[in-house]
């Protein structure tokens, strides 16, 4: 199956008291996504893990307070899917898939590994919990074939990462023996017209890299009722040279910048700014905001 083109999926860590720093910098821009695509909105209690492993007590105790602040502020269960993490099995069940396939030195790379080692000193988190924390975060994102994950700019690596995870996964297990020659017969079956527009379009983005194409046969494709799920998924990774596109790669979304009351006069600083500043107020969802 392809990615889900209008399918978004985010994530909040639950360790403490939300303040206005995670109202601007990410449940703002939850309240219009809502609206725009599909949802899935979880708290994160396992990611909490990574670095409050010694003592969870404050993950249980912020779980349901966070949820009611996401409540407050105008997240609608009848808008969005709401759901707890660790509730989910399927989340540890993947991660495990992946983290078997996921080589060392790309976990070692994420910026944010040794950067926040650095600012957590006083936390020992030399533990594969943390290492491998981006690969529990690709198999959240993997698990609901997602297309877009919105995040800050300095996650946009974790999103890459995940990319290149999928693209490691489909490469290692999309190409059964006889691929190409199931695939061949696969395409006889969406009718000789549909066919000859599939092979068009498979050899113009081949040849001439035309995204317009790619998105035309994923349209196509989507449509047919005369192949299997198996027959549609091997000829999505046909179509683009390599096997079945078992875990679709997603793409960021990146939040647009806005002008914030603090700072009329000025450019709108960054979440990860407004964080740190607003770091020690607890946000009471103030009517003005």
């Amino acid at each position: 199956m392809p990615v889900h083109q209008d399918r978004v999926v985010s994530g909040m860590r639950p360790t403490g008291k939300l303040h206005l720093g995670h109202y601007h910098g990410v449940l703002k821009n939850w309240l219009k996504l809502q609206h725009e695509f599909e949802c899935f909105f979880f708290v994160a209690d396992w990611h909490a893990l990574t670095t409050h492993y010694e003592d969870p007590k404050v993950i249980a105790e912020s779980v349901w307070d966070m949820c009611i602040d996401w409540l407050a502020v105008g997240v609608n269960p009848g808008s969005a899917k709401l759901f707890i993490q660790s509730r989910v099995f399927e989340h540890a069940e993947l991660h495990l898939l992946l983290s078997m396939i996921t080589p060392l030195s790309w976990l070692e790379r994420v910026p944010s590994y040794k950067d926040q080692q650095s600012k957590l000193r006083e936390k020992d988190l030399s533990t594969y919990g943390f290492l491998g924390y981006p690969a529990l975060q690709s198999a959240d994102i993997l698990i609901y074939r997602a297309s877009q994950v919105p995040v800050g700019e300095d996650q946009v690596s974790h999103v890459e990462l995940t990319r290149e995870i999928a693209r490691r996964f489909n490469h290692l297990y999309g190409k059964d023996p006889g691929f190409e020659e199931k695939a061949e017969q696969a395409i006889k079956k969406i009718g000789k017209k549909n066919a000859k527009l599939y092979k068009d379009l498979r050899k113009r983005f081949q040849e001439q890299g035309d995204e317009q194409a790619l998105k035309t046969a994923h349209a196509l494709l989507s449509t047919q009722q005369n192949i299997t799920l198996d027959e549609r998924e091997r000829l999505f990774g046909y179509l683009e040279g390599g096997g079945k596109i078992i875990l679709p790669e997603p793409q960021a979304l990146l939040p647009m910048r806005q002008k914030c009351r603090a700072w009329t006069d000025k450019k709108c600083p960054s979440p990860t700014t407004i964080r740190s500043l607003c770091a020690k107020i607890p946000c009471k969802w103030r009517k003005n905001y």
